[in-house]
């Protein structure tokens, strides 16, 4: 398990692209067989993937201080390769493309596994900690309603789809969705915004392999960008914008942990102040 510590804004705005590279983005998330965490310190939360050609068991990472990874943690999960499925206590979840799965804490088996081990399945989660236990729900994308937001003129026409928030799927600390830019279109999250109250993770997927996002970061007087490809996330500190551009329409994954979870408390940052 990777440690990711937290940084100071003050301290952030001299970083090397090197540096910014190393203290917030996440690549590399899926390695067959294996499962990749990253554990940050901003707000407790752990970014990870699983690329299963065989079952692969979820377990504790040897700094977490717990018997098993669920002990003291909740965990939702969006699956963005083929089909697979989740086994949870014995009870196993099949996930198409794009379903997701909340598993509360308490829970103390869980593994993934493909229904093609030719094709595996990709199973992207954010996990925080947790003091309240959840019921396990599997979240179809296609009886999600999503928002529809943007449009053509501002190449920002998109959906936004939730899976876990209050008015949906029950958890303690993360809210978790998914946004996807209609065809032609590059930006998202710009009018950009920052959150005091929690930090946020993106993924950035269904980018060809020459496609890249500029994602944008930092105070909103001190912005700075971090290039990404396919399949990459970034942690996104509560002082910093996360907003992105890219050479090609791409899907991203939000996820949220922090001190509260509702949707619109966000600090809206007016398009003159941006640095």
């Amino acid at each position: 398990m990777d440690v990711r510590h937290n940084v100071h804004p003050e301290d952030a705005k001299h970083y090397t692209t090197e540096e910014l590279r190393n203290r917030f983005l996440i690549q590399e998330l899926f390695v067959k067989n294996e499962v990749k965490m990253v554990y940050s310190h901003i707000d407790r939360m752990i970014t990870g993937g699983v690329y299963p050609a065989e079952p692969v068991v979820l377990q504790a990472g040897a700094g977490m201080g717990v018997d098993y990874f669920l002990e003291r943690r909740e965990i939702g999960i969006i699956n963005v390769g083929n089909v697979g499925s989740v086994v949870v206590d014995g009870v196993k979840y099949d996930l198409n493309t794009t379903d997701g799965l909340y598993i509360g804490m308490g829970s103390k088996e869980v593994s993934f596994s493909s229904a093609d081990a030719k094709q595996p399945a990709k199973f992207y989660f954010n996990s925080a900690p947790a003091h309240k236990t959840y019921p396990t729900v599997k979240i179809e994308k296609s009886k999600i309603t999503p928002n529809h937001l943007g449009s053509i003129n501002q190449s920002n026409e998109r959906n936004i789809y939730k899976y876990i928030h209050p008015e949906g799927v029950k958890s303690c600390q993360v809210v978790m969705g998914m946004t996807v830019l209609e065809p032609g279109n590059m930006w998202n999250s710009m009018p950009c915004h920052t959150h005091d109250r929690r930090m946020e993770v993106y993924f950035y997927f269904n980018l060809p392999e020459d496609a890249i996002v500029f994602h944008y970061m930092g105070e909103p007087t001190e912005t700075r960008h971090v290039v990404i490809k396919n399949e990459e996330a970034i942690l996104s500190p509560s002082w910093s914008i996360h907003s992105g551009v890219g050479t090609h329409c791409y899907t991203f994954i939000w996820g949220m942990a922090g001190e509260n979870q509702t949707f619109n408390d966000m600090d809206h940052v007016d398009m003159k102040t941006l640095k």
